[in-house]
């Protein structure tokens, strides 16, 4: 008998996907504080977050697979653990070797819960309701974005920059415990072993062209995002003097933007054609990406120039998102956690590396941003017309055969 999920197996999921922001997010405020701490050029500075945001993306690959294959509970809690343990080192470190390799471990441990959410809530909520799903865990997600920069700006400010990991070691361990006790195995008994091996799942997904299109649609529009939070945390510091705790509230408007394109989503859900939605979304994230060159680079410099467009960014990233990934998962049902696993590699792994290029060509200006946060967002509009096309193709084919 199919177990039906109650509201506290709902709240418990939702809080899992704050481990994402915990580990990412709430690091933003402490950048220029580490990079003035350890004396970092913006380069290495900018690896301190970068290296955490690879570590979640190469994770995501193995918790995929290993959920398929051994269940979603017991490799959930294994990657919480990590998290914990990976937060205890960032917080001790004293180097920045070490710094940097706790940040590794905390960015593996999160990965678990950015990519098993949405596979257990395909798993307990069914395919029939996966859009609506994804869409409010979410914006259970936008959550984290939107507190964690903001509670990281005032430790930041009133405590130093080690106090982000006493903070995120704390909400960790109540996520775990909330885990531990609510979340159970939702693995289809059907789904318990899967024939092919981790390399013939991932060929099998990446033989499928709509499914690469939209993967890559998700980690270039993570791109845009991570590279506009990045750089701004450090220019509304260096370029304008403001306070970690300022650019946090200011932080509070994308997460704004995407909770607002996640309640678009979701009140579409299944009535709007995934790749219509996709590339919707990649389009008004250009647009907003322009808007937002046009103002920087004619001298327009403020916090508000970074963070308005940014809100329609995130809007952007919103709509599609959950689209792009419902639309990825249901490729091939049986694969669905190793989609997702891939799916998150890739947005992490985009975002990652948009970040560091940024970082190698970071100046205090807002130039290196402005050309970042352009090929990103062209890039994802490309990504979401292939996915588009790749889709009205057999449409058109079928008509002309009615015809």
């Amino acid at each position: 008998m199919t177990r039906i999920p109650g509201p506290s197996f709902g709240v418990a999921l939702g809080m899992i996907t704050f481990i994402g922001p915990l580990a990412i997010h709430l690091f933003f405020p402490a950048i220029p504080d580490v990079k003035a701490a350890f004396g970092l050029s913006d380069a290495m500075a900018q690896f301190t977050f970068s290296a955490a945001v690879f570590g979640m993306a190469f994770a995501t690959l193995v918790y995929g697979s290993l959920a398929d294959r051994y269940g979603r509970r017991p490799v959930l809690l294994s990657g919480l653990g990590f998290f914990l343990a990976g937060t205890v080192i960032s917080a001790a470190a004293t180097t920045v070797p070490l710094l940097v390799a706790g940040r590794l471990v905390q960015a593996v441990g999160a990965g678990c819960g950015v990519t098993l959410v949405r596979t257990i809530a395909r798993d307990a909520y069914g395919s029939e309701r996966l859009v609506q799903a994804i869409a409010y865990l979410t914006m259970f997600y936008a959550l984290g974005p939107m507190v964690s920069p903001v509670v990281g700006g005032v430790l930041v400010d009133m405590l130093g920059w080690r106090s982000v990991f006493g903070f995120a070691l704390l909400a960790g361990a109540v996520i775990t415990a909330s885990a531990y006790w609510v979340i159970y195995e939702t693995r289809p008994i059907g789904e318990a072993r899967n024939g092919d091996n981790v390399l013939q799942s991932y060929a099998r997904l990446l033989a499928q062209p709509r499914f690469t299109a939209l993967v890559l649609q998700t980690g270039f529009s993570t791109g845009t995002f991570m590279i506009l939070g990045s750089a701004a945390s450090t220019l509304m510091k260096e370029l304008l003097g403001r306070p970690a705790t300022e650019f946090g509230i200011y932080f509070v408007l994308l997460p704004i933007g995407f909770i607002s394109g996640t309640l678009i989503s979701s009140r579409l859900g299944n009535r709007a054609s995934t790749e219509a939605m996709v590339l919707i979304g990649s389009l008004l994230c250009l647009a907003a990406v322009a808007i937002q060159a046009v103002l920087l680079l004619s001298g327009h410099v403020s916090p508000l120039a970074f963070f308005l467009p940014g809100l329609f960014v995130t809007m952007a990233q919103g709509i599609a998102l959950p689209y792009a990934q419902a639309g990825a998962m249901a490729t091939i049902p049986r694969l669905a956690a190793t989609a997702a696993g891939i799916g998150v590699f890739v947005q992490q792994f985009c975002g990652g590396a948009f970040a560091q290029l940024y970082g190698l060509v970071a100046d205090g200006t807002p130039a290196p941003m402005v050309a970042a946060t352009l090929l990103s967002a062209v890039l994802g509009v490309i990504a979401g017309a292939i996915a588009y096309g790749l889709a009205r193709a057999p449409r058109q084919g079928a008509e002309r055969a009615a015809s």
